[in-house]
């Protein structure tokens, strides 16, 4: 069950991110209001899966699947552009997230 919680604050915070942009500064309030409820939820959820899972192993897993999805998501919605060194180190954050899932002894499943 951890797992499924930490897959809900992962999307929580990618709503949160992608609202928080959408919100142009806060000067549009539906998504404002959706970007703190995002936030809110992925916290919420966040705090629920470090009482099972290491709060490193819980963070980085958090974050990094965080960073590869808001970057596809600002390049599909918003028309950013990521050039290679971007690419090249989103890939390495996701390597980092495999490697910790599949190699690391801190991880149980």
């Amino acid at each position: 069950m951890p797992w499924i919680y930490l897959g809900l604050a992962i999307l929580g915070e990618i709503i949160g991110t992608t609202a928080l942009k959408a919100s142009d500064g806060f000067a549009r309030w539906p998504y404002s209001v959706l970007a703190v409820l995002g936030y809110g939820v992925a916290f919420y959820f966040l705090a629920i899966v470090l009482k099972t899972i290491p709060v490193g192993v819980a963070y980085a897993i958090w974050a990094g699947v965080g960073v590869a999805a808001v970057s596809v998501i600002g390049v599909v919605l918003f028309g950013q552009t990521l050039d290679l060194a971007a690419v090249i180190g989103i890939a390495l954050i996701v390597a980092g997230v495999v490697v910790l899932n599949t190699l690391s002894g801190s991880v149980s499943h």
